[in-house]
């Protein structure tokens, strides 16, 4: 049995077009997952859901509105949802369990603040250990330390149940700050403390597993006209030995321009690109 997983910022609801929610709606229909993270959901996501027939899970305290317009993350899936996962910042992390064929898994949707940031962080004139530690400054290190507990502890039981962490964690990968991408990083080797502090914990980052140059495929999600800002910043974890990913693909849009997909042309509603991951499960 395969499974597909897209994880998705769609980008303050995906009303700053127009027809944005509709134009999302029409997106998710041609990519087809079975799966969604979605971040910046602002009280559109269940009406997206409805749309195209998903459970809707909206990622904020028992009794919050499906629409409420200040939650930003939720859960759509195509098999049953089972218990709720909260934790005290639904914010920037909660989840679900989900049914399929009998074999539970946890989900988690995510969603980091972007500060620190700097479009070109090499030309900051840091070494890698400066870099390492100007990581930890802002806010983006603080929302991972509060939330690290969760993940750590549904990580631990991922023998038995399946773990998929994904979404918009604002934030370059070490995976691709290697040796095979220093020379386009001024010659700098960065160890990302944000992507490999999951990676330490046993999460595989299904992209990157399974588009393992950073040349040729570098997965970009984020890039703004005009600037060098063109990073991978949205990602689909998983850890488990019940799991393998068999495809992993990333797609980049420019705001409000034409995105073409499977003979279609779609007014792109969101700033943030996406990834669609397809799973296994093993025997």
């Amino acid at each position: 049995k395969t499974f597909k997983v897209m994880a998705w910022n769609i980008f303050h609801g995906a009303n700053d077009i127009e027809n944005g929610v509709q134009n999302a709606i029409e997106i998710i229909k041609e990519i087809d997952p079975d799966i969604i993270l979605m971040v910046e959901t602002y009280g559109s996501g269940k009406m997206i859901a409805d749309a195209l027939g998903y459970n809707f899970h909206l990622i904020a305290p028992k009794g919050t509105a499906l629409d409420d317009k200040n939650t930003n993350l939720s859960i759509f899936s195509k098999f049953p949802f089972g218990e709720r996962i909260d934790t005290e910042h639904p914010f920037y992390l909660g989840g679900r369990e989900i049914v399929i064929d009998g074999q539970k898994i946890n989900v988690f949707s995510n969603w980091f603040h972007y500060l620190p940031w700097e479009d070109e962080p090499e030309k900051l004139g840091m070494s890698a250990e400066e870099l390492l530690k100007w990581e930890k400054t802002d806010a983006k290190y603080q929302m991972i330390q509060k939330v690290l507990p969760y993940i750590k502890e549904y990580a631990v039981k991922a023998d038995e149940i399946p773990m998929i962490f994904g979404g918009d964690m604002n934030t370059p990968s070490h995976l691709d700050w290697g040796e095979k991408t220093k020379e386009l990083h001024n010659g700098l080797v960065v160890p990302w403390y944000s992507t490999k502090v999951l990676v330490d914990i046993g999460l595989i980052d299904s992209f990157r597993e399974l588009n393992p140059d950073p040349v040729a495929k570098p997965g970009i999600t984020w890039h703004t006209k005009g600037k060098n800002d063109d990073y991978r910043i949205d990602y689909i974890f998983y850890k488990s030995p019940k799991l393998k990913a068999i495809k992993s693909e990333s797609y980049k849009v420019f705001f409000d321009e034409p995105f073409s997909i499977n003979g279609k042309t779609i007014q792109y509603p969101s700033d943030h690109g996406f990834v669609v991951t397809t799973f296994r499960f093993e025997d």
